[in-house]
């Protein structure tokens, strides 16, 4: 059971969202990785969506126009989204990026309570190809996994865990090693996160449940479906 808060915040900066109902029986939504193809998709109805990031493909403003339409047009009551390598235009252009990102809550080393859950987002992961929200390995991307409070129920990075649905094609695991030593910190309920396309799918590992979303395959074709999963 993910849990439970006894205040409703944003973090760091304060006062954006004010969440004000606690319910049972969640059911989330789970996505990363559409690449622009977010309109071909059928998306389950839920309570909370979540997208694990690199919804653009080449990450200009209007890519981000009309991912944000395409929100808009979803009928749960709550959507959370972060960024990924891809979505270049939340690096280069943060505050024009966040200001039209109007029908989510965007989080950035954030977190957010959301029907008493403690959900945090962040969007860095190791060095590949000069992307966005690229970070070395070690000590640089331990100092971005040390911010994430002890309270996290439902975590959400783009990267994996090293370790975990993070295979590439040639059978290498990609995700980040300091990544693994904060969920064994932390322990949320839920860990979702993308980025590797070759590694859809969903893990139990101790009291995390870890789910890697990615829409699109290895050849960047919207193959897969979203994660649905039903909180209790």
């Amino acid at each position: 059971m993910p849990r439970r808060c006894s205040s409703f915040r944003l973090s760091s900066p304060p006062g954006a969202v004010t969440i004000i109902s606690v319910k049972t029986n969640l059911r989330l939504v789970i996505l990363a990785d559409t690449h622009g193809f977010h309109r071909q998709l059928a998306i389950p109805d839920g309570d909370i969506l979540i997208h694990a990031g690199d919804f653009c493909l080449h990450g200009d403003l209007s890519e981000l126009d009309d991912f944000n339409d395409f929100l808009g047009s979803l009928p749960h009551r709550h959507k959370i989204v972060i960024a990924g390598n891809h979505d270049l235009c939340l690096e280069r252009q943060p505050g024009e990026s966040r200001s039209r990102l109007t029908n989510a809550v965007y989080l950035q080393d954030q977190s957010v309570s959301v029907e008493g859950i403690t959900f945090y987002g962040s969007p860095w992961q190791p060095e590949f190809q000069g992307w966005a929200f690229n970070l070395p390995r070690g000590k640089a991307l331990r100092e971005k996994w040390d911010l994430i409070p002890e309270d996290t129920g439902i975590l959400i990075t783009h990267g994996p865990p090293h370790g975990i649905l993070d295979s590439t094609m040639v059978g290498q695991n990609a995700g980040d090693e300091e990544l693994t030593r904060a969920v064994r910190r932390v322990k949320p309920s839920i860990h979702a996160f993308g980025h590797m396309h070759e590694s859809y799918g969903i893990l139990k590992k101790g009291p995390t449940i870890f789910v890697n979303a990615c829409i699109c395959d290895a050849m960047y074709q919207p193959v897969r479906k979203p994660v649905v999963w039903q909180l209790k």
